[in-house]
């Protein structure tokens, strides 16, 4: 049995050098909406941080409802985050955590009063990670195939955070 201090860190782990995930919110009329979002946070201690436009529709959605998933792969790791998303205001934090791409997105910098911080505060994480990447998963897969065994996919688990 693994102590939870090494379950956060495996989810970390697979976090680290990640730049993208895919951000679901539920919509005023109950639909599902996604999008992607840029990671800002290297280090993973259970909350993940985005920028957002505060007149966005992302804001709207997670000020009504602040459950949300996001959803980070690679080609052999697939991570799945839940938790409740608070809207933050703070301009020092905004500072420490811009960088090149954002400025792509909101190119008048960190001080734009129209920019909001969105802090994802894990409650649970489940990922499925392929040791070895795409070359060992089609190996696994072929043994599964030809011995007729189920393909097991790799390593699995669930962490409450």
């Amino acid at each position: 049995m693994t102590d939870h201090g090494d379950d956060v860190r495996k989810v970390a782990g697979l976090l680290q050098g990640k730049r993208f995930g895919m951000m679901t919110t539920t919509a005023e009329d109950g639909t599902l909406m996604s999008r992607p979002m840029a990671l800002q946070e290297v280090e993973f201690d259970g909350d993940l941080w985005f920028f957002a436009a505060r007149d966005s529709r992302l804001v709207e959605q997670v000020q009504a409802n602040p459950q949300v998933n996001v959803a980070v792969e690679s080609s052999s790791t697939w991570v799945s985050l839940t938790g409740a998303v608070s809207v933050i205001v703070d301009e020092a934090r905004k500072r420490d955590l811009w960088n090149a791409g954002v400025e792509a997105w909101f190119p008048e910098g960190p001080d734009d009063p129209g920019i909001v911080l969105l802090r994802l505060e894990a409650e649970s994480a489940e990922y499925w990670d392929t040791p070895g990447g795409r070359i060992a998963s089609l190996f696994s897969f072929a043994k599964a195939k030809a011995t007729g065994t189920r393909y097991s996919g790799g390593d699995h688990g669930t962490v409450e955070m």
